[in-house]
C-alpha cells in the first residue's frame, strides 16, 4: 500500500514538472515572437523614417511654443490695454459732477451775470479740459452724439423730443457724456431723440382727410 502511495506521488510530481516545462517553453516562445517582431519593426523604420519623425515632432513642438507665445502677447495687450477699464469709469464721475457743478452755478439767480460766476466757469472749463486731455492720452475718448443718428452700440435713448427740423431719431439732446475705452465701450451717452410732433402729423392727417373730400 506504502508502495502505491508513493507510485501516486512521483506521478504526481511528474505532472507538475511537465506542466512546469509546457509553462516555461509557453513563455520562451511568447519572448521569442516579441523579440522577433521588433526585429522586424526595427527592420523597417529605416534612418530617413526616424529623422522624419524627429522632424514632424520638432515641427509641432515649435508650433505649439508659438501658439503659446502669441496666446501671451494678447493677454498682456489686453491686461494693458483694459486693466484701468473700472477705474477709467469710475474716474469719469469727475467729469459728470463738473458738468453738474456748472449748471448749479449757472442756474443760481445770484450769480448770474456776475464776474465771480465768469471766473468760477473758466476754471471749470480748464479743469475739464485737462481731464478730457488725460483721458486721451489713455486712450478714453467722448463719444459724438449731437446730430448723430442714434446708434444703439454707443446711445442710451432717454426721452423724444418733438422737432420738426430734424429727422426720427437724430440726437437732438446729450444727457450725459459717454466714452469709449480704446475699441471698447466705456458707458453709453445717455441722449434725446428727435420725432415728429404729433400735432403736426394731426394737421397732416386733417388735410389729407379734406384732399380726399374734395
Amino acid at each position: 500500500m506504502e508502495k502505491d502511495q508513493n507510485q501516486k506521488k512521483e506521478a504526481k510530481v511528474s505532472e507538475d514538472k511537465k506542466d512546469d516545462n509546457e509553462e516555461i517553453l509557453e513563455t520562451m516562445s511568447e519572448t521569442s515572437e516579441a523579440k522577433t517582431e521588433n526585429t522586424d519593426k526595427s527592420k523597417k523604420e529605416t534612418p530617413e523614417d526616424k529623422i522624419l519623425e524627429l522632424e514632424d515632432k520638432l515641427a509641432r513642438t515649435f508650433a505649439e511654443m508659438e501658439n503659446q507665445r502669441r496666446r501671451f502677447e494678447k493677454e498682456k495687450e489686453e491686461a494693458f490695454e483694459y486693466g484701468g477699464f473700472i477705474l477709467a469709469k469710475e474716474a469719469l464721475q469727475l467729469i459728470d459732477n463738473l458738468e453738474r457743478s456748472k449748471q448749479i452755478l449757472e442756474n443760481d439767480e445770484s450769480l448770474k451775470n456776475s464776474e465771480s460766476l465768469k471766473k468760477i466757469l473758466e476754471h471749470l472749463a480748464i479743469i475739464n479740459k485737462d481731464l478730457i486731455s488725460i483721458f486721451a492720452k489713455n486712450k478714453i475718448k467722448p463719444i459724438e452724439s449731437l446730430n448723430k443718428k442714434l446708434d444703439p452700440n454707443f446711445h442710451q435713448a432717454m426721452m423724444e423730443i418733438d422737432d420738426d427740423l430734424k429727422e426720427p431719431g437724430t440726437i437732438v439732446q446729450e444727457i450725459q457724456k459717454g466714452f469709449t475705452i480704446g475699441d471698447r465701450l466705456l458707458r453709453p451717452s445717455l441722449v434725446g431723440v428727435s420725432k415728429k410732433s404729433s400735432n403736426k402729423s394731426d394737421k397732416n392727417g386733417e388735410n389729407k382727410e379734406n384732399n380726399e373730400n374734395k
